[in-house]
């Protein structure tokens, strides 16, 4: 099947060549494309794409309340030059499939939409490394002991489950590691979400570094 994507973004040639790079795939096909923010959320409940590749600032809205408004209805991947870490949390709190940063090259952005159409999170490896690093070397406010068996709705097969998301694994290497399929791997990550009230992958990552879950595997 062909993947139907929106590219959002405020300047023409970064449109032209996004444009560029997906049409060149023989699964991907562009169609459309949105100068502002209120034009790409029109124009992605009219056209109704697989993917919105949206930059963070555009006028009119800009790509975080985008994605907000969009998400989790539409897969929204957050494409920009900035990778602050306040833009990186909203983003991905707002419901983002992925976070790329525009330098980091086709290859990702070709990765990052493929990722998002299989319910995978892809963010750039550079703000992974430094936002679970952040969350790893926060100061505790109070006890913070890994979580006991009753302190949260996640059987044991779950938690091993957030072990490996929370370690950056995709659904068929986690499929891999535990024999299953990518597919009950997916099926297990959904009902993660479900019970920890997340959006996505990089929030059930948050929650394994902020509850010791993956500190505690030592």
């Amino acid at each position: 099947m062909t993947t139907r994507i929106l590219i959002a973004d405020d300047q023409a040639d970064v449109r032209s060549g996004f444009r560029l790079i997906l049409d060149s795939q023989p699964d991907m096909t562009v169609v459309g494309e949105a100068e502002d923010g209120e034009r790409a959320v029109a124009l992605a409940r009219e056209l109704r794409p697989d993917v919105v590749l949206a930059d963070i600032r555009m006028p009119k809205l800009d790509g975080l309340e985008v994605t907000r408004l969009l998400a989790p209805a539409t897969r929204v991947v957050v494409v920009t030059t900035f990778d602050q870490d306040d833009y990186v949390r909203t983003a991905l709190r707002n419901g983002a499939c992925g976070f790329l940063l525009k330098r980091s090259g086709p290859t990702l952005l070709i990765e990052g939409v493929r990722a998002a159409v299989q319910g995978d999170t892809l963010i750039s490896p550079q703000i992974t490394v430094r936002l679970l690093s952040s969350l790893a070397e926060r100061p505790a406010t109070g006890p913070a002991p890994a979580p006991a068996a009753t302190a949260h709705p996640l059987t044991g097969r779950e938690l091993e489950i957030v072990r490996l998301v929370a370690r950056g694994l995709t659904n068929a290497e986690i499929g891999a590691e535990l024999f299953i399929s990518a597919g009950t791997a997916k099926t297990h990550i959904a009902n993660v979400q479900a019970k920890l009230g997340v959006r996505n992958r990089v929030g059930i990552a948050s929650w394994a570094w902020e509850h010791g879950v993956v500190r505690s595997e030592g």
